[in-house]
């Protein structure tokens, strides 16, 4: 399945890159520079994830498949009970990154009793 995706991202990545318009050109020379209607473009159109690319994203401790969760807009791992933040439509897999959803056994072990 990942090597029909490669193989339609490669013509496109392969591609001999164009020479940048004019406009464009005006832009690089202005390090940092942005134009107000790009500030304002950014601001109405939020990134959001896509659930697609739950086929192809595992948990990358555990290999396992995630489950998207549009409420706090994170990935959550079930097994090991961690939620991996999307930032702007981009899924933060570092591990580090991750917070636990559930307690440690032991809290949840003396809660039970």
């Amino acid at each position: 399945m990942l090597s029909a995706t490669c193989r339609r991202l490669a013509p496109v990545l392969l591609r001999r890159p164009c020479a940048p318009s004019p406009v464009a050109r005006r832009c690089l020379q202005a390090p940092g520079a942005r134009s107000c209607a790009d500030q304002s473009e950014r601001a109405e159109q939020p990134r959001t994830f896509h659930p697609a690319l739950l086929e192809f994203l595992v948990c990358p401790l555990s290999k396992k498949p995630l489950r998207y969760e549009a409420s706090t807009n994170e990935l959550i791992n079930e097994e090991l009970g961690i939620a991996y933040p999307v930032i702007d439509g981009i899924p933060n897999m570092i591990p580090q990154a991750a917070r636990t959803t559930r307690q440690n056994k032991k809290q949840e072990e003396a809660e039970q009793h």
